[in-house]
């Protein structure tokens, strides 16, 4: 079971999570992070790290954000690996919390 980050990092792109990563499975593209399921451990060490609260194991995932699963696996493979912390959107924190973030995805 892997872990996903869902829709509230669309558009804040916080990297705390990446820090903690013991097998760097985070993929960034232009305005979201994702998680490879086919390398992520399961290790819990990325949720708690995460600022927006955007990571849930797969098995937890509130309601309406199961297509995250699906999203992170595909784009994991087209994304490249990001392994160290970098700065967040400039409107990171105004972005954070606000729903229906889905259409702003930049693939």
């Amino acid at each position: 079971m892997a872990f996903v980050v869902t829709e509230n990092c669309i558009k804040c792109k916080f990297t705390d999570c990446v820090d903690v990563c013991p097998v760097d499975c985070f993929h960034e593209g232009p305005n979201f992070l994702v998680i490879d399921p086919d390398e992520c451990i399961d290790c819990t060490l990325c949720e708690p790290e995460c600022p927006a609260n955007a990571i849930y194991a797969e098995d937890e995932l509130p309601s309406g954000q199961e297509n995250f699963a699906q999203i992170n696996a595909e784009l994991a493979k087209l994304w490249p690996s990001i392994t160290e912390v970098s700065q967040p959107s400039a409107d990171a924190e105004s972005w954070n919390g606000k729903p229906n973030k889905l259409d702003l995805l930049e693939r």
